[in-house]
């Protein structure tokens, strides 16, 4: 499940990657020139709204996305919590450390 949420969160990324590089921060960049069309085929402003609205949600996707798989992380069995009736886990023996060599 860890391996669905990596894979989405990288397409999220690449998406949102895309979403931001074909932004123009002046509001031209794809938004003025689409295939050669002016702003009487889709408007300056729509575009640009699409695109914002775009990476916003894109955004979310990947928080959320994030989140969710902090839940799918599996758990460390290596401590255990002791419940009703439970036996003691057992312990080794205690070793003497070998005595050091007197000069």
């Amino acid at each position: 499940m860890m391996i669905l949420f990596l894979i989405l969160i990288i397409l999220a990324c690449a998406a949102i990657a895309f979403f931001i590089l074909i932004q123009n921060p002046k509001g031209g960049g794809l938004a003025g020139n689409i295939a050669g069309f002016n702003s009487q085929f889709m408007g300056v402003k729509q575009t640009t709204d699409v695109l914002e609205k775009g990476t916003w949600v894109l955004a979310a996707v990947i928080a959320l996305l994030c989140l969710f798989s902090a839940f799918f992380i599996p758990k460390s069995t290596s401590i255990q919590t002791r419940g009703e009736g439970a036996r003691p886990a057992a312990t080794a023996p205690a070793t003497n450390p070998a005595p050091t060599p007197a000069k």
